[in-house]
Formats: structure tokens, C-alpha cells, sequence
């Protein structure tokens, strides 16, 4: 199955047993078919999902995304300034948003569609915008989750 993640555990399995070369071979590849950029030095955690197969994704190599995020299309994570964001566990990132900097999203947000974050996001919370601005407060994530 055509999957960017499939790719980037590969090139992240490879990047974290010294083999040279073939992690970034692995990553233009990503980028010819997907027109994404997740380098294999990025930290992703377990369960993460890419919505469309990661179409678009750009991450940060020294980015660090925790367990149970779910990215959208077209999402970017990148630095600003030498700062890389940080992203927690439980996150859902719509898709076109953009994050930028070095900004941490708290475990159990929910990043709107298209929006452009460069402030921290509290935990459990929802964010729109451009900029992104704090929509709702004290949620909970399995209330937004399709079952």
C-alpha cells in the first residue's frame, strides 16, 4: 500500500542503524511520488496516520511528533528561526495547516484546517486561523473523532 509512513519507517529504521545513503534515497523517492518531505531524522511515535497517504506532508528533520496524531494533507511542520516545533500525543492537524517555529502543540488539540499556528496551542484545545487562535478550550478529542 502506497503510504508515506511506510517509507519514512524504512528510512527511519536504516537512519537509526548508520546506513548511509540509503535514508535519503528513500526520502526523494517520498518526495518524487507523494511530493512530501518527511526526513528519517524526524521523530514520529506509534500510531501515527497521514491523511491521503501523506500527500504534500512536509515535517522537519528535527521535528518530534508524538503517538496517535493524525496529520492531514498538505500539513507543514517546519522551523523558524533554528526553533522546530513539537507536536503531543493525541493530535489531530487538519488538512493545509501550517506550524511553524518553535511552537508546541499540548496533548489533545485539534489544529483547524488551513490554519497557520506560531504560538504555543494548550492541551486540549482547538485552534483556526490565520493566525491560529484559540477557538475552544478544555475539550475532549474522542467528542471530534469519527467512529
Amino acid at each position: 500500500m502506497l503510504d508515506v509512513l511506510n517509507y519514512y519507517r524504512a528510512a527511519r529504521w536504516l537512519y537509526e542503524h548508520h546506513v548511509p545513503a540509503l535514508p535519503a534515497l528513500i526520502n526523494y523517492f517520498v518526495r518524487f511520488v507523494f511530493s512530501a518531505w518527511i526526513p528519517a531524522s524526524a521523530k514520529i511515535g506509534r500510531h501515527v496516520r497521514f491523511g491521503y497517504g501523506g500527500l504534500g506532508v512536509i515535517v522537519h528533520g528535527d521535528a518530534q511528533i508524538g503517538d496517535n496524531v493524525v496529520i492531514a494533507q498538505n500539513v507543514t511542520i517546519a522551523g523558524k528561526n533554528g526553533a522546530v516545533p513539537t507536536i503531543a500525543d493525541n493530535v489531530y492537524i487538519g488538512a493545509g495547516a501550517k506550524i511553524l517555529g518553535g511552537v508546541t502543540v499540548g496533548r489533545g488539540s485539534i489544529v483547524g484546517a488551513n490554519a497557520v499556528v506560531v504560538k504555543d496551542v494548550p492541551p486540549r484545545s482547538i485552534v483556526g486561523g490565520v493566525p491560529a487562535r484559540i477557538i475552544r478550550n478544555d475539550i475532549d478529542i474522542a467528542d471530534y473523532e469519527h467512529v
